[in-house]
């Protein structure tokens, strides 16, 4: 990641991995939005806004555009500390460093309201890895109790949560609920205390903004958080030498695609499938947003983004990758929204299952701690014909995937060569789970698990 601005005092601080993570709906899927029908050029809600004015929302935020990719759905921004992701109805502000994530919301409230029509929020999610260093966070950052109460200053009733030991790797949510008929709902139940707290949202339901049944509604969204990363997985996000002080953007971008290519990350989904953007920082870090088509729009060119139909059986979803790879703080990320089986795969060049994907990536960074989320909604929590629910589906891939991994591969499934077993990197890296937790909130599931080297 990007070290610009982190500490002008001295460029060998230890810079913060661990990203703050701002999720805000503005209504349930695109179908829902009232100019919906009116697009221009397919581009209705957020995505209506123009790139100068978030840029001038991340200048709040203390970091900048690098890059930007747009798809069907949504745009992808590459940003200096990590990404903002805007689809019409959602946005996403990960960030990164010191970064005064939260500090952006009153104003991405204000943009949505006044360039995008969208004057309530639907729902707001704000999490967050246990920071390594939170001495060095700033203004509402500088502890858990004080994000929560920037929190309720906007959200009346939120319910913030704790999840995971508070004296190892934990996870932090910030969570709202949709109300009804402009009302709340009851907050989320937790499995070790019950809060009474409702959740607020803002303003009133727009009448034109139709409220889609749950079981239309499909969220999925997994995050891998690694760190320790092994030594030899760290050294391709070390100082390249094509990247001087005062290279350009369009060469840190090539880079970053061809590092990606060369390490395995270019393959993580189906190549023809994946719009990916990339970045190679200077002195060192690595940034990545793609943009990968899904369900019904993989197989079918003529395939109706944007609509109820489509956003339920397929569509457009991305995935972030952020890379600190500094010994002594090393430190990765993955972020992916595209729903994934938990059975294996049937045919080469598809989507990959959940476990396949998450030996992928583990593969790649060697990481000696990390911590797994995988948080549906809850429509697609229903148990299977098996019996076993989404949830409990995703502790037992965790568990087969980590704990008896494929043999590690720079190259996703396959088999190592000679001088990866030499330098050790095609031995198998076998974990054991150190937590394993199930939330229920209202409408999302969660599965959560921290594993660590054995």
């Amino acid at each position: 990641m990007a070290h610009d601005g982190d500490d002008p005092q001295s460029a060998s601080a230890p810079f913060e991995g661990p990203e703050k993570l701002l999720e805000i709906w503005f209504a349930p899927p695109e179908a829902f939005l009232p100019d919906a029908s009116t697009a221009e050029n397919g581009r209705y809600g957020l995505r209506k806004v123009k790139r100068e004015v978030w840029e001038e929302m991340l200048e709040i935020v203390k970091c900048k555009v690098l890059s930007v990719v747009e798809g069907k759905e949504i745009d992808a921004y590459l940003l200096s500390e990590s990404s903002l992701i805007v689809s019409a109805h959602r946005l996403i502000l990960k960030t990164c460093g010191t970064t005064l994530n939260l500090l952006g919301l009153p104003r991405i409230l204000e943009i949505a309201r006044n360039h995008a029509s969208l004057p309530s929020v639907y729902r707001c999610f704000y999490s967050r890895k246990s920071f390594m260093f939170p001495e060095r966070q700033q203004g509402p950052h500088r502890g858990w109790q004080d994000e929560v109460q920037f929190l309720q200053g906007i959200f009346e009733h939120g319910s913030a949560y704790t999840i995971g030991r508070v004296n190892g790797d934990h996870w932090l949510l910030y969570i709202t609920s949709p109300g009804e008929d402009g009302g709340t709902e009851s907050a989320p139940n937790s499995p070790v205390t019950e809060n009474g707290d409702a959740a607020h949202v803002i303003g009133e339901p727009s009448e034109h903004t139709a409220e889609p049944e749950e079981s239309q509604m499909q969220d999925f969204t997994i995050e891998i958080l690694m760190s320790k990363l092994s030594p030899d997985a760290r050294a391709p996000f070390l100082s390249n030498p094509k990247l001087g002080s005062g290279c350009s953007l369009e060469t840190s971008s090539n880079e970053g695609l061809a590092l990606s290519s060369a390490i395995g990350i270019s393959d993580l989904f189906p190549r023809h499938l994946t719009t990916l953007d990339a970045f190679s920082f200077t002195p060192c870090g690595y940034s990545s947003n793609a943009l990968v088509k899904w369900g019904d729009a993989a197989t079918d060119e003529n395939f109706s983004y944007g609509t109820q139909q489509g956003g339920h059986n397929g569509g457009e979803g991305y995935y972030t990758i952020h890379v600190t790879p500094e010994e002594g703080w090393s430190y990765a990320s993955f972020e992916c929204n595209v729903p994934l089986r938990t059975h294996p795969a049937s045919q080469p060049g598809e989507i990959p299952d959940l476990k396949t994907l998450i030996q992928r990536v583990v593969n790649i960074f060697e990481p000696e701690r990390l911590t797994l989320t995988l948080f549906v909604s809850s429509g697609n929590n229903a148990e299977d014909e098996e019996g076993e629910t989404a949830i409990e589906a995703a502790h037992r891939v965790f568990k087969t995937a980590l704990i008896a991994p494929q043999p590690s591969s720079s190259k996703p499934c396959a088999k190592p060569s000679p001088a990866e077993i030499e330098n050790g990197r095609g031995g198998r890296r076998l974990y054991k789970r150190t937590d394993k937790i199930n939330y229920e909130f209202g409408g999302y599931d969660l599965a959560f698990a921290s594993f660590e080297l054995r």
